[in-house]
């Protein structure tokens, strides 16, 4: 990301209270950038943003996705020059708990911000933020491009393939020759400061504290492990092409890891448990899953890489050890993880 783009920039990110959403404001902010925040309050405790007190660093409005009048009111008032979209319903296992929450707020919400910045002239750039398992995966095993069909087995995934479609619908229909608008799909991201339930590694982290095992129970699932800050530093490269040049970047972008970095779950936590700690914290069982979830995702990043010249800058090694040093910063270091937070940004911006 080029900081000198973004200082004095306003900026308007959706689901600013979540894992990517607080990474992203800290990000930002720590630029110079103008932030205000829309989301519900934080689903977890802790979590990344009241530890790092992002509510004193950026304009920070706790609202629904759904609530379209008071979405309206706050971009209205906010004039953002660049619009991040990452509010959503984000677990697998809860879309199957809750599909109607789920469609609700990842179908409806995508609409209503897309409603709502047809009415904001200052609006320039706009980014749907959805997920790699809105492609319709078939698991034989291929690296999936940015023009592969849609779909998805799951509520969730479903409801992110149709978020795309949504997305490509208004840019059709109302976006033509104003904001330039794109969507990005990333892979399975890890980093500090994640506590959401049903998540690999804060499952982990949390069962260490309460000095517990995990039960592992798809140890063979491979997924696109990456660092929270690699995807981010593509939407926020993205954003700058979208501002610049327009309806040239106005489509879908794959951010994922290198080949190499595509790992099983036994082997991540493995190397996660070796790293933060200091016996076998997890257990594998033969047990099967209630619902299905996909066993293999991989990206086609290529486009990204030529187009955009993003590229992966960490290794999946170097990733867990970020990560676990955030951690233990939080439950053993006690330095002021706000501080913490943005000194490894400046750590990743250096690479």
């Amino acid at each position: 990301m080029d900081k000198i783009f973004w200082k004095g920039k306003k900026v308007f990110i959706t689901g600013h209270t979540g894992f990517k959403g607080s990474w992203l404001s800290i990000w930002l902010a720590s630029s110079g950038a103008k932030v205000t925040g829309y989301s519900l309050e934080p689903e977890t405790n802790p979590s990344l943003f009241e530890s790092c007190v992002i509510e004193k660093k950026i304009n920070s409005v706790i609202g629904d996705i759904r609530d379209e009048l008071k979405l309206k009111k706050t971009i209205h008032e906010a004039q953002p020059d660049i619009v991040f979209h990452l509010a959503s319903q984000a677990l697998v296992l809860k879309s199957y708990e809750k599909p109607l929450e789920t469609y609700e707020t990842n179908l409806m919400g995508t609409v209503n911000i897309l409603n709502v910045i047809r009415d904001v002239p200052s609006v320039k750039a706009f980014i749907n933020v959805t997920s790699d398992k809105c492609y319709a995966n078939d698991e034989n095993f291929k690296a999936f491009k940015e023009d592969d069909p849609m779909g998805g087995y799951d509520p969730y995934s479903s409801s992110k393939a149709c978020s795309e479609l949504i997305t490509a619908a208004y840019r059709a229909s109302f976006f033509k020759d104003s904001v330039a608008i794109a969507t990005a799909r990333a892979g399975n991201v890890i980093g500090g400061g994640d506590w959401a339930e049903d998540r690999i590694i804060p499952d982990f982290i949390k069962k260490i504290q309460q000095k517990q095992k995990l039960v592992i129970r798809n140890p063979e699932s491979i997924r696109p492990w990456q660092f929270v800050l690699e995807p981010l530093n593509g939407y926020l490269m993205l954003a700058e092409k979208l501002f610049q040049n327009g309806i040239d970047y106005a489509e879908s972008w794959n951010f994922g890891p290198n080949k190499q970095d595509d790992k099983t779950v036994e082997w991540l936590i493995t190397e996660v448990n070796k790293e933060y700690g200091d016996k076998n914290n997890f257990k594998i069982v033969s047990n099967k899953e209630p619902f299905h979830e996909s066993k293999y995702l991989k990206l086609d990043c290529s486009k990204s890489i030529g187009k955009l010249n993003w590229s992966p800058k960490l290794s999946i090694e170097k990733a867990i050890l970020m990560t676990c040093a955030w951690y233990k910063n939080f439950y053993t270091d006690k330095q002021d993880i706000y501080s913490f937070s943005v000194e490894q940004i400046k750590q990743y911006e250096s690479i």
